[in-house]
């Protein structure tokens, strides 16, 4: 069976959407006739934890590790908790104090293509070794982080391996790039890195038609599109309802994606109509920013919403399988237009009414549409977007909000890993 080395740096105990695409890869790579090996960093900075997630690590996977050294660790020293927020990319738009500008412009012009790139070069040292050791056929890189392809360029530039680079967001063109306060040669930088990267490697992986299509403006290697997928789990399947009617959003909800329109219009809608301002409930898992709480206590929703810390996987699954609507929210800009979050896969199994909000032409709005799985919706709807809530109310009352989507297996684990395999196949 042919070896496939797969370099990552979110690996559990690491928690977040990062880690479950090749966790999940890993896991049924060996039914379509391929053998994953595993390389990942010794002692990383992860800013968010899962240790739930250790138990889904498949039994007898090879897996490689070596040292990182990661610039936080000094950095928080200097600027203290502030620099857990930067680590988790959480880049504030309201007012930044001295201390934060100062932390982005040295993320962004001293470490590209980010703070991981000392890991380039005793990574890559490694993986020549267990290259020849384990005689591995096929070498993946997984980013974000980017500096993970620059491993796979080093190897690539070393030997004949076959490489596959995995891009689970876009590079320069992803929306904090803009905050990062880059000079004009480190976006120069970033820009040949890139087209190196897409250039050498022998195929391209993206999560996005989108991503697609940019990359094919800057190499002609050949770009497959392998979105994030779900995880069938017969243990979440006597998950009961919200006896509230639950608006919910699991994940991250920073200023960027603050829906404001959407407060505005359940205002209105709990001014219109006295029964929905007893049963409606906005619930928040994970973490959320101070302009969010801002807008919400603006519209005088503080007293229905509920917010949560961040959870496990697990937890995260149950929240979204008990609610009655699951919001899905992206930021209002055009460069996030393919932007895919990881949790709409797994919102379409819970099978419960997804409302998309976000940019215009939003890829995963489109998905939302076309699966039949909710109703997608941009930043300026209103009118529409209040009689769709209405709708879904007034069918929560009658107990019959329900969804029966069957165009989603295509997004499963286990069906994308097949169309993995297919593409490490080579002729």
């Amino acid at each position: 069976m042919p070896k496939v080395l797969v370099i990552t740096y979110y690996w559990p105990p690491a928690g977040g959407p990062g880690v479950q695409r090749w966790l999940s890869f890993t896991r049924y790579l060996a039914e379509f006739g391929f053998q994953p090996v595993v390389f990942i960093p010794d002692d990383p900075h992860y800013p968010i934890k899962d240790e739930s997630l250790l138990d889904d690590i498949p039994e007898g996977l090879p897996i490689y590790r070596q040292k990182i050294i990661e610039p936080y660790s000094l950095a928080k020293t200097l600027f203290g908790k502030k620099a857990d927020t930067i680590s988790s990319g959480i880049i504030k738009e309201e007012s930044q104090s001295w201390s934060e500008r100062l932390m982005i412009w040295i993320r962004g012009n001293l470490f590209i293509p980010d703070a991981r790139k000392f890991w380039v070069g005793p990574a890559s040292k490694k993986i020549l070794k267990i290259i020849r050791d384990e005689q591995i056929e096929t070498l993946i890189t997984t980013g974000p982080p980017h500096s993970i392809h620059l491993i796979g360029l080093e190897v690539k530039l070393q030997t004949e391996i076959r490489w596959v680079a995995d891009f689970r967001d876009p590079w320069t063109s992803i929306g904090y790039h803009q905050k990062l306060n880059l000079g004009s040669a480190a976006q120069k930088k970033h820009k040949r890195l890139e087209s190196l990267v897409l250039n050498k490697a022998d195929k391209i992986i993206t999560t996005s038609q989108t991503t697609r299509d940019e990359f094919c403006r800057i190499t002609t290697k050949p770009i497959t599109v392998i979105t994030n997928g779900y995880e069938s789990s017969a243990s979440m399947e006597d998950i009961s309802l919200d006896q509230e009617f639950t608006l919910s959003y699991i994940g991250s909800l920073l200023s960027g994606r603050n829906p404001t329109n959407l407060w505005k219009v359940i205002s209105e809608l709990i001014d219109e109509n006295p029964g929905l301002s007893k049963q409606i409930n906005i619930k928040i898992v994970g973490l959320i920013g101070e302009d969010v709480l801002k807008s919400l206590d603006q519209y005088g929703l503080k007293d229905h919403t509920t917010l949560i810390p961040y959870v496990s996987h697990q937890e995260a699954r149950a929240y979204q399988r008990s609610s009655q609507v699951l919001l899905l929210l992206e930021i209002d800009r055009s460069e996030c237009k393919g932007i895919i979050p990881g949790k709409l896969f797994e919102y379409m199994s819970a099978k419960r009414p997804i409302l998309a909000i976000g940019p215009v032409d939003w890829e995963a709005g489109h998905m939302v549409e076309n699966t039949q799985t909710g109703v997608y919706f941009t930043h300026k709807a209103s009118e529409t977007l209040k009689r769709q809530i209405l709708e879904w109310y007034e069918l929560f009352q009658k107990g019959k909000l329900h969804l029966s989507p069957d165009t989603i297996t295509m997004y499963s684990r286990r069906s994308l890993t097949e169309k993995l395999a297919e593409e490490l196949k080579w002729e």
